[in-house]
């Protein structure tokens, strides 16, 4: 019973945060899918086996021997958390030291269509292809698309969809497995995009089409799963790119270049590591949102652009002066 009212209150609690963003209807949530979830004191580690008590004297054993990571001795809230089961298979969740997971530095990671860029002082530029993850959507989508002709005709044609529908989520999930834990293996507290793919399709079709075949929210969704909503933080992506990260001059006329030239201040540096680089200090500093003229701008909790120039200088520009920005005197830098 503690177990299903604990399992209520978080959907309702989820169903409410997303109520608030906009992002659910003023429906009644539902659980869609069967799964039930073990207390801790009803699970115990004897050696390589989980032991579960469905009723006294009776217990069923899960064999752990197999598995590719460590597990605690025991079950905790600081060591393997509440079993969750269901037909198809169980989930292990497992707690890290605070102490590790806290002493590695803190990244904002910008979402790209063919790859995640992060950055933080300590670390400097980190790029994560994903090309190969992006190859996975469209090689399925050429093959759906024979099969969607005949569904509607055929059984057959509807079990073959089905199948690679299932086939491109299980290779889709195992890519998005291997970017978290990448992430996670470099950094600790992370900072995310929190893009909505509703305004995004604004554009062709071939555009939409790689909008909508995007594992943004996967993997943002895997990695709260892993290190908790306290070590990934959401923020606002508006002007990241268009914003220089060391000014805050606004470029509107950007149109998809590689390269962010600012014209107030000289710097000529990588889009995509300069948008990085504005929610790593969206992240560090805090932002305030706010409307000028019907637009809306983000700005950073620091008082006028020369405190900004400073901090950018004295923070940032070590960890790139290895390669990824120049700074010039042109458009008038000092």
């Amino acid at each position: 019973m503690d177990s299903a009212i604990k399992t209520a209150y978080s959907i309702l609690n989820s169903w409410r945060k997303n109520y608030v963003k906009g992002d659910r209807k003023r429906r009644r949530p539902t659980a869609r899918r069967l799964f039930t979830r073990a207390k801790q004191t009803l699970a115990k580690m004897e050696g390589e086996k989980l032991r579960l008590t469905v009723k006294t004297g009776e217990y069923v054993y899960l064999d752990l021997s197999k598995r590719y990571f460590s597990l605690p001795g025991e079950v905790s809230s600081a060591g393997l958390g509440e079993p969750i089961i269901t037909p198809e298979k169980i989930h292990l969740p497992i707690h890290y030291e605070e102490d590790a997971q806290n002493s590695k530095p803190s990244v904002a990671w910008d979402f790209n269509l063919l790859s995640l860029d992060g950055f933080s002082p300590e670390t400097g530029w980190i790029r994560i292809d994903t090309s190969k993850l992006a190859s996975i959507h469209i090689a399925s989508f050429e093959k759906r698309c024979s099969a969607q002709r005949k569904a509607s005709r055929s059984k057959k044609a509807r079990r073959v969809l089905s199948k690679y529908s299932n086939r491109e989520r299980n290779r889709a999930r195992k890519h998005q497995l291997e970017i978290t834990r990448v992430i996670q293996s470099l950094c600790g507290p992370v900072g995310l995009e929190e893009l909505k793919k509703q305004g995004m399709y604004t554009r062709s079709r071939i555009w939409n089409r790689r909008i909508s075949r995007s594992d943004w929210r996967s993997i943002t969704r895997i990695l709260v799963e892993k290190m908790g909503e306290a070590g990934v933080k959401e923020l606002d992506p508006y002007g990241s790119s268009s914003y220089c990260s060391r000014c805050g001059w606004e470029n509107k006329d950007l149109n998809g270049a590689d390269v962010f030239v600012c014209k107030e201040c000289g710097l000529r540096i990588d889009r995509q590591l300069n948008a990085a680089i504005n929610l790593y200090m969206r992240m560090r500093l805090g932002c305030t949102v706010s409307w000028v003229g019907g637009r809306k701008r983000v700005e950073l909790c620091m008082e006028g652009a020369s405190q900004r120039r400073e901090w950018w200088d004295r923070v940032v520009l070590p960890s790139l002066l290895l390669g990824g920005c120049v700074l010039t005197r042109g458009g008038g830098a000092e």
